[in-house]
């Protein structure tokens, strides 16, 4: 099998695979926060508590979470696609089109996500053209009232009620 051919297949079987969506966020070297919507996020450990998620090594803000002591993880709530469009976005004021606040942890901190988690860094791993950023769990935040969001082929969107039986 031809690489061009085994890259559009991989593309295409990992296109087909549900996963939850993501914001991504922490702050550059000079505290200004910095984030991106991400679908490569997954558990690691329960003790410690640790989860991952991938950055590609063409993204600007590559160096700040390489750089960082820690991040957030948003994990999206159904509604919450238009910001989910802006985080994918280059070249916008990512942060001037939500509410979010620094948290305990001093790390950027979107409202209304489904969950957060604040992680401080604990590895990084090269691999391939992504840098894989895992980070030790210090603080959860669930909003139990909302539903999180879908990515499934490329489109994104709230968990269809039919799924849970309703």
């Amino acid at each position: 099998m031809q690489t061009q051919e085994k890259e559009t297949l991989f593309k295409e079987a990992m296109g087909n695979y549900p996963t939850g969506v993501t914001i991504v966020t922490s702050s550059n070297e000079k505290g200004e926060p910095v984030g991106l919507t991400v679908n490569s996020f997954a558990s690691v450990s329960i003790d410690p508590l640790l989860v991952l998620w991938s950055i590609d090594h063409k993204v600007s803000s590559l160096g700040a979470f390489k750089q960082a002591d820690g991040f957030a993880v948003h994990i999206l709530a159904g509604e919450q696609q238009e910001l989910c469009k802006t985080f994918a976005s280059k070249d916008t004021d990512r942060f001037g089109t939500c509410e979010w606040s620094i948290s305990e942890h001093n790390l950027p901190v979107i409202s209304d996500a489904f969950a957060v988690l604040e992680c401080k860094t604990f590895k990084q791993v090269e691999a391939g053209d992504h840098t894989i950023l895992i980070g030790e769990v210090q603080n959860i935040q669930i909003d139990k009232e909302k539903d999180p969001m879908l990515y499934h082929r490329r489109c994104f969107g709230p968990i269809p009620a039919e799924f849970y039986g309703k």
